[in-house]
Parts: C-alpha cells; structure tokens; sequence
C-alpha cells in the first residue's frame, strides 16, 4: 500500500467518523469535562491553553482529511457527470471537463444558463396559444 492510498483510506475514515453523532457526544464530553476542571484548576491560563491547544491541533489535521475526502467525492462526482453528458445525445459534449475552464468561461456559461431558465419561465408564464386556423379538421367527419 502506498502513502497515497494509506492516506487516502485514513482520510475516508475519519471524515466518516467525524460526521457521526458519535463524534459530535464525544467533542461535547470532553467540553464538558474539560469545563468541569475548570474550578480545580482554578480556571488558570494553563486549563484555558490545553482546550486551545487541543482544538487547534485536531482542526488543523481534519481540515486536510476531511479537503481531501470533498476533493475525491468530488472528481468522482465530476466524472459521473462528464459520462452523462457524453452518452446523451441531447447535451453538448463541450461542457465535459468543465470544471478545468477558466473563470471567465465558467462565469459565461453560468449566464447562458440563467438566460436559458428565464426563456423557460417566461414560456411557462405565457398564456396557451389556441391552434392557428380552422377549430375543426376539414377532413374530420364528425366535425359538424
């Protein structure tokens, strides 16, 4: 096993277990002992600074943990939807790989799309447009 997978697989499990309610009951007990000394210690610079200390440190290590998981999920995510847009006919293939474009492109997508949603809207707004010509078929014998 590589460095890359180990991580990648520690990464996975802690991002599980942190977002349990396991985590969040044990996060909350040890505040709330951690608080409980906080008399016998007098509330000391010392109580304050291993609550700190504690809380940075384990931050500092989940955040990559938990970036690394949300980048994985989402190149995942990312390629799922390159291969639906690539096996429908319907959508335009060049929005594959999308996400690699710069800003400026993403920025004027992001309005051709808002400007395709308003044209919907306004064409489910209109009224019913009656049928042009003719309310019967000149050819329908039961037309009367």
């Amino acid at each position: 096993m590589t460095l890359r997978d180990a991580f990648r697989t520690a990464a996975h499990a802690t991002a599980s277990a942190i977002g349990s309610p396991y985590a969040f009951a044990v996060a909350v007990l040890v505040i709330v002992i951690w608080a409980a000394c906080g008399p016998a210690f007098h509330y000391s610079d010392t109580w304050q600074l291993v609550i700190n200390t504690g809380t940075t440190v384990v931050t500092f290590l989940v955040v990559f943990m938990i970036q690394n998981t949300q980048n994985r999920d989402s190149r995942a995510i990312h390629l799922k939807l390159d291969e639906l847009i690539r096996a429908v006919d319907a959508a335009r293939n060049r929005l594959v790989d999308i996400e690699d474009l710069p800003d400026e492109e993403l920025a004027r997508l992001a309005r051709e799309f808002q400007r395709l949603r308003r044209d919907i809207d306004a064409r489910d707004r209109a009224p019913a447009q009656p049928p042009a010509g003719p309310s019967a078929r000149a050819d329908d014998p039961t037309a009367g």
